[in-house]
């Protein structure tokens, strides 16, 4: 503890070597208006801490004092003083306050700091998520889950920034399943910037960047084999292998959602699930009409598929059924409200045997402490993936268990978005 006496900071003087307490010392002691932190200089350490360097302003009339506030950046009129004051924080640590700078902090005698200009990104919420995927009873694991909070920053959006969760489901391999998750987001951020983000902007951006990805995987596909991928046993090129996408940004006031395939987003709120994205299936009246006009058939072989090979209309990669199936996203822009309670995105996996809302019942249960912890899951069953909040993980994982209780015979990848405005 360091005690101020006769100003003159000391941090190993005793209380025994000041003056006594009289008029005189204490009319010294209220002479003293204002300290500035030294910034820049090595402090010496004193028990392991740091000890802030006090400079004690010359002697000065009140209005000179509230002049010299005003000249440091202060925006507020220096209360008066207490007596007997002592500076009780020995490892206080300061940035740049110099009184040039127009960000100076400074510090009143009676304890209450004036305004200080606060960098907004400090206070950014993301929103809190949990993740899981699993094999399930595929042989291989060809699902990826990309998230990247804050993943883009606009100036019209700060404190908060624009926060990407995607979910990729491969098929044919993985490859293209994982090359979205490692490149997508940063398309979409580099056709976001420089751009004002209205509807058909966002549009827009969205399917120039699904656009720029599908020609990615095509001319990596398109040159040398891939190492190391089973793949490249069946066809030396690549090109019978793709992906979904299904992406969702989310910032403070908007949901906005790309999906290129058959996994899907949903959103629960006010306790009701709604649909942010529809399904791509060979058999949709209007992607059924778009096939057939390319001059392609769609062949029922168990299910719907396009040339009777693939379940599903849209998809990145798939370069042997182009132009039938086309990497062109379907997007939805939806305002956030206080009722919105969760943003559900998952693969085929999870809603092949899961309505939209029994996911989100379960979901909204979970995240309101209503349902118990999952017990984790030996070998593969079970793989909880990258989350910032337990009750968003036991919401995924419990998703998932859910899905292979019902016999889901896919790889089951799951994402739970907390949206509550007061988390």
């Amino acid at each position: 503890m360091a005690e101020i006496c006769c100003g003159v900071v000391s941090g190993s003087d005793t209380a025994a070597s000041c003056e006594p307490s009289s008029r005189a010392a204490r009319r010294r002691r209220m002479e003293i208006r204002r300290f500035k932190f030294i910034a820049g200089v090595a402090l010496p350490l004193e028990n392991g801490n740091k000890r802030p360097k006090l400079e004690v302003c010359p002697d000065l009339s009140p209005r000179e004092c509230e002049n010299a506030v005003e000249n440091c950046g202060g925006v507020a009129e220096a209360p008066e003083p207490r007596l007997d004051l002592e500076v009780k924080d020995d490892s206080l640590e300061t940035n740049d306050v110099s009184s040039e700078s127009p960000e100076c902090l400074t510090l009143s005698l009676c304890g209450n700091p004036a305004p200080v200009d606060v960098v907004p990104e400090l206070f950014d919420k993301t929103p809190k998520y949990g993740t899981t995927s699993v094999c399930g009873r595929r042989r291989d694991m060809e699902d990826a889950v990309a998230i990247h909070p804050s993943f883009c920053r606009r100036d019209n959006l700060l404190p908060s920034g624009l926060h990407f969760f995607g979910v990729y489901d491969g098929h044919g391999c993985s490859h293209v399943a994982k090359s979205c998750k490692e490149r997508l987001h940063h398309l979409v951020k580099e056709e976001l910037e420089n751009r004002e983000t209205t509807t058909e902007e966002w549009k827009e951006a969205m399917e120039r960047s699904f656009s720029r990805m599908d020609k990615e995987v095509t001319e990596w596909s398109s040159g040398e084999p891939i190492t190391n991928c089973r793949c490249e046993l069946q066809t030396p090129q690549c090109d019978a292998v793709g992906s979904t996408a299904v992406v969702a940004i989310v910032t403070p006031d908007k949901i906005i959602v790309a999906n290129c395939g058959d996994s899907r987003a949903v959103l629960s709120r006010g306790g009701k699930a709604i649909t942010l994205s529809t399904d791509h299936k060979p058999d949709r009246p209007d992607e059924l009409s778009r096939i057939e006009t390319a001059g392609g058939r769609v062949i029922y072989w168990d299910v719907p598929r396009v040339l009777g090979v693939l379940a599903m209309s849209r998809a990145i990669g798939d370069n042997y059924l182009k132009p039938f199936v086309i990497s062109e996203p379907e997007v939805t822009i939806t305002d956030r409200t206080e009722e919105d309670e969760c943003l559900i995105l998952a693969s085929d996996g999870l809603w092949d045997v899961l309505s939209n809302d029994t996911a989100c019942c379960i979901a909204r249960k979970c995240l309101d402490g209503q349902a118990p912890s999952p017990p984790p899951s030996p070998g593969s069953d079970g793989d909880a993936g990258e989350t910032s909040d337990k009750c968003c993980s036991d919401a995924s994982v419990l998703l998932t268990k859910v899905a292979l209780a019902r016999h889901s015979t896919d790889n089951v990848s799951v994402v739970v978005i907390d949206l509550k405005k007061d988390t």
